[in-house]
């Protein structure tokens, strides 16, 4: 495995595997992998000749500064997970080398990144979409993996990469969740024992969206109210939002359609969480 922070020798690796005709994966993650991460890094080794994970800290995604401070930053543990999985490449920039001093051009996706986490967390998929376009462009892979769990985020990537014309597959794996159903993340390790325990009433709040349209319950308003009565009834879960979407679009319905996706996010102990539940089969892969 090699492990690198130059944009010059990633692209050199890349090259002479693309000179072989190989397959090309990368897989773009901000480090701290768990098994969410782990499932994405696996199905790239089992589809492609020539991995690259990509470990960094994208600091304009995040709205609140001290969110960016605490998150998680176990370098070696990382570069020890990607070396047992097979990995290839590890490209682990700094800060400079992805945003390069005087640098000024960013990726406005547009309404779709202004609703539901864009609203609460302003800029936020500028700074993703931005970043994302820098990634592939230096791993410049033939396809990249992203997890389902950040619903609106891959949705994000497929347009900006439709609308940009980039040449790269986006798969999208499902979920892992623990035996809780609590959805994996990164910032899981920030809570408190007790803390953990009100989390779980996000994947609550979608259990309830799935069971009301497995039972027939066609009033999507009602699913609407059960979802965020499950949420503000649990003492220290501040909700930002829990609603049933488009799964193409994000846009609200009070129709029920073929391919729809609860999602939901809130705030224990200053920690943001987010998940969604596919409520269909051509939405996507449920968990």
């Amino acid at each position: 495995m090699r492990t690198t922070e130059s944009v010059e020798e990633v692209r050199e690796l890349v090259a002479a595997a693309r000179r072989d005709s190989r397959r090309i994966g990368c897989v773009p993650t901000m480090g701290a992998l768990h098994r969410g991460h782990t499932n994405l890094i696996r199905s790239a080794v089992e589809d492609c000749q020539l991995v690259v994970v990509t470990l960094f800290v994208n600091s304009p995604q995040f709205d609140d500064p001290d969110d960016f401070h605490r998150y998680p930053r176990p370098l070696e543990d990382d570069l020890a997970t990607c070396q047992e999985l097979g990995v290839d490449v590890v490209f682990a920039p700094d800060d400079q080398t992805v945003y390069p001093p005087g640098g000024q051009t960013t990726i406005d996706v547009g309404p779709l990144g202004q609703i539901f986490e864009g609203h609460h967390r302003p800029d936020h998929f500028l700074g993703v979409a931005t970043v994302v376009v820098k990634l592939l462009n230096i791993t410049t892979p033939d396809v990249a993996y992203f997890g389902h769990k950040d619903f609106q985020q891959q949705l994000v990537i497929r347009r900006l990469c439709r609308d940009l014309h980039l040449p790269v597959e986006i798969v999208t794996c499902p979920t892992v969740r623990d035996p809780d159903g609590l959805a994996l993340s990164s910032r899981n390790v920030l809570l408190a024992s007790d803390q953990r325990i009100v989390a779980t009433s996000l994947f609550r709040a979608l259990e309830r969206a799935e069971a009301g349209l497995n039972n027939g319950e066609g009033d999507l308003q009602a699913i609407r109210r059960k979802m965020r009565d499950e949420l503000e009834s649990t003492p220290g879960l501040d909700v930002d939002y829990a609603t049933i979407v488009d799964a193409g679009t994000l846009e609200e319905t009070d129709e029920v359609t073929k391919s729809m996706v609860a999602i939901v996010a809130g705030s224990v102990g200053g920690v943001r969480l987010i998940d969604n539940l596919p409520l269909n089969t051509e939405s996507a892969p449920r968990p």
